[in-house]
């Protein structure tokens, strides 16, 4: 793993308290060579199966799902829990030794009731967990509808994805059409490392299963995490990006989940430094990272002081500072922005959206000016999503705009730096 750090400045004025911003860039290794044997993997499909899911929307699923077992190798681990008001284990967590019997399993699904999604998910991890190997396991849940049984409390069903999560089950999430519940599965995905996606057709839908098991098969790190370790004068340390995070007795442990071959993630921490007495060079903290190597699973730790020169207040009047971490920050406080317009629109308050929306758009256009030409297209792209969602709230789209807002600001914080899904645009 390839990690830089890069300060927004890296001279504080003596004796004057000062906000420090650092931009953490870390690059996975690339894929081993095609000789070298990949552990097995796990997948854990969790499909609700209920009544809004008849036609299309259970077809499209199951010839997705049953298209992705070919992508699987048999001493990959591949288990289906279906769910309505009961469960039921269509197929039991195991290695593919016999596809064609799991293809037909998955093919005489049907939908009928009603929406326990929190026992079907529970079953979902248990399955994961009785064969998930030293690699850990992939969840991937499946829902159309809002859950009306069972536990229905997204911030209670998020602490079970995060439990499950230091278990090394990632859990990523699908929302499917309109009706479901953005709230709850944005929560489980977010607690679970994983991704959180959106789609309203079948052929969509598809495609985002499909990336879903393309990315498992591609990955180069798991179980990666961030300790921050604070110096004794630093005040307060805050994670920009949307992640899990724990204080420990160590520090501020961030979960950064699993990494695909070659793929770089950014990541941007701030600091509250009180005035430092001292001229010289100073230590703000230390950044420990930790990851799982694949395919050998060997496990690294690497460690990387931040430092900055205290200097006095004349010297450090001249300082400028850096572009391209100042725009980051602004593209997550974006993301931010559009985590609060989701909770509006989810709430029908689609006036205190659009104001969200709006101050989003001008930070935006402030922005721009003073944004280094590498991270343009990253901004244009970002203009378009707000465009659009700013669209579909004036036009009444509510529902829309508040699947999309909580998906993108996901993707884009949680994964920032990663390719984006295929039904990553706005239409």
């Amino acid at each position: 793993m390839h990690v830089s750090a890069h300060l927004d400045f890296d001279l504080l004025a003596l004796e004057t308290d000062n906000q420090l911003a650092v931009l953490i860039e870390l690059t996975a290794p690339s894929a081993p060579a095609s000789a070298t044997a990949r552990p097995a993997s796990t997948l854990q499909v969790v499909l609700d199966r209920s009544g809004s899911m008849t036609g299309d929307r259970i077809d499209g699923a199951k010839a997705a799902l049953i298209g992705l077992i070919d992508k699987l190798d048999p001493s990959d681990n591949f288990g289906l829990v279906a769910f309505d008001d009961r469960v039921e284990v269509t197929v039991a967590a195991g290695p593919l030794t016999d596809k064609e019997a799991v293809k037909r399993a998955i093919a005489q699904l049907s939908a009928r009731g009603s929406t326990d999604l929190s026992a079907g998910y529970l079953r979902g991890l248990q399955e994961a967990g009785r064969v998930a190997g030293a690699t850990g396991a992939n969840l991937l849940l499946i829902s159309d509808g809002h859950a009306n049984a069972g536990v229905t409390d997204p911030d209670r069903l998020g602490g079970i994805a995060a439990k499950a999560h230091v278990d090394n089950i990632t859990t990523s999430t699908l929302g499917y059409g309109l009706g479901y519940d953005e709230r709850l599965m944005s929560a489980i995905a977010r607690g679970g490392s994983g991704n959180e996606l959106f789609a309203e057709e079948p052929d969509t839908a598809g495609a985002l299963i499909a990336g879903e098991v393309d990315g498992l098969l591609s990955q180069a790190a798991q179980a990666a995490s961030l300790l921050v370790k604070a110096a004794p004068q630093v005040r307060a340390v805050q994670v920009v990006n949307d992640m899990p995070v724990t204080m420990t007795d160590d520090g501020l442990l961030v979960e950064l989940g699993s990494f695909y071959a070659d793929e770089t993630r950014k990541l941007l921490l701030t600091f509250d430094v009180p005035a430092i007495a001292a001229l010289g060079l100073a230590q703000v903290a230390t950044c420990q990272f930790t990851w799982v190597e694949l395919p050998s699973l060997a496990q690294h730790t690497l460690t990387v002081p931040l430092h900055v020169n205290v200097v006095p207040g004349d010297q450090a009047a001249g300082r400028i500072p850096d572009p391209t971490v100042r725009t980051e920050l602004v593209y997550l406080q974006l993301q931010q922005a559009k985590r609060r317009a989701s909770g509006h629109l989810s709430a029908g308050a689609a006036a205190a959206a659009l104001t969200e929306i709006r101050q989003a758009q001008a930070a935006l256009s402030e922005a721009l000016p003073a944004a280094p030409p590498h991270l343009h297209d990253d901004l244009a792209e970002e203009a378009a999503a707000l465009a659009y969602l700013a669209d579909q709230t004036e036009h009444g789209m509510i529902a829309r705009a508040a699947k999309y807002s909580s998906m993108d600001a996901t993707y884009k914080s949680g994964k920032r730096g990663r390719n984006r899904p295929p039904s990553g645009e706005p239409n």
